[in-house]
């Protein structure tokens, strides 16, 4: 296999059979996504789609624990903090361009999940042909505890996961794992870690066959997820209309049910409590709004609301709590 220095922190490379292999190499950052890293994503990609050669592209991380563990958020931060709007915009724009790409690209792309892939991480994942998933894989939209948004197109693809579960990811920014993703239809495919060499080698060597027939070789049937037994009470309380019904059913669900989902919902009521109320309400509203708009439409309109929010001091401050002073503890700006 040929290799190109695509950067520093992306290698792009294409076998003899006309595989595409990008491979993203930041570990110390668990590959969070910098604007170098979309640039050399999006220019490859650019180049492969209009390569006659390339038949495929498989997309791969050189970390054992991450595929990409988000955007580079504190980046964000500290273009906001310093009024760099310029910064901000050519940044998410990148990122967001690149989603696109990836969703409409024309030959097959498949994604392999084996570690963490949150946020940005799932941007470049999410949107391809295929998605594969491991029993180590841990994927979040993990945005409304650090005072952002799913963005990276989730505001399209969220909405249209099975019975209120996208708005469930959406709002409590919970980590589920691979077989919950293939569950809920986040992922395509499961495929347990051992076996993930010998996939890696029939995708991209010469006796391996069409990618989607590969897939079907490997993948397994997933075992139950720490999903399967909430997704009525999932259902029920997240389809609400409005952020004080959704409490209000939640609440509820506390005195109903059995211990499990009493459980459940004492520990995501939680969660809503200590996530970002501006982040809330603003997450509730996109999805809402994107359940019915092409995923262009969501891009947009997500990018809009992310030179906004880098603004915001719920951003400012969830960012620090979490990625700066790492205390946990954010003091959320009071909503009017």
């Amino acid at each position: 296999m040929g290799r190109a220095e695509t950067s520093a922190t992306v290698r792009g490379a294409v076998t003899a059979s006309g595989a595409g292999v990008l491979e993203l190499d930041r570990p110390g950052a668990l590959n969070a996504l910098d604007l170098e890293m979309a640039r050399a994503i999006d220019t490859t990609l650019r180049e492969w789609r209009e390569d006659p050669a390339v038949r495929s592209v498989l997309v791969r991380s050189t970390s054992p624990k991450a595929f990409c563990a988000g955007g580079d958020i504190l980046a964000m931060r500290a273009a906001g903090l310093r009024g760099d709007d310029a910064a901000v915009r050519t940044y998410f724009s990148t990122e967001y361009t690149l989603n696109a790409l990836v969703a409409q690209f024309p030959k097959p792309y498949t994604s392999l999940v084996d570690g963490y892939a949150m946020g940005g991480g799932l941007g470049i994942s999410v949107h391809g042909s295929a998605m594969v998933v491991t029993e180590r894989a841990v994927l979040a939209m993990p945005e409304t505890a650090i005072g952002f948004f799913p963005d990276i197109g989730a505001t399209y693809f969220l909405p249209r996961l099975p019975g209120a579960v996208g708005w469930y990811l959406g709002l409590t920014g919970v980590r589920i794992s691979g077989a919950a993703a293939v569950e809920c239809g986040l992922a395509t495919h499961y495929v347990p870690a051992a076996d993930l060499p010998a996939l890696e080698e029939a995708l991209t060597g010469a006796d391996g066959g069409a990618p989607d027939a590969v897939l079907e070789r490997f993948a397994v049937a997933a075992p139950p997820s720490e999903l399967a037994g909430h997704r009525a009470a999932i259902e029920r309380c997240f389809s609400a209309p409005d952020l004080a019904e959704l409490r209000d059913r939640l609440t509820a669900q506390t005195g109903a049910g059995d211990a499990a989902d009493r459980a459940w919902a004492e520990d995501t009521l939680a969660v809503l409590d200590r996530a970002s109320p501006m982040s809330l309400e603003l997450t509730f509203g996109l999805l809402r709004a994107g359940a019915g708009a092409s995923l262009a439409e969501c891009l947009a309109l997500e990018l809009e609301s992310a030179c906004r929010t880098a603004r915001e001091p719920d951003f400012h401050e969830g960012v620090r709590a979490a990625l700066v002073d790492k205390d946990r503890n954010p003091v959320w700006a009071p909503r009017p």
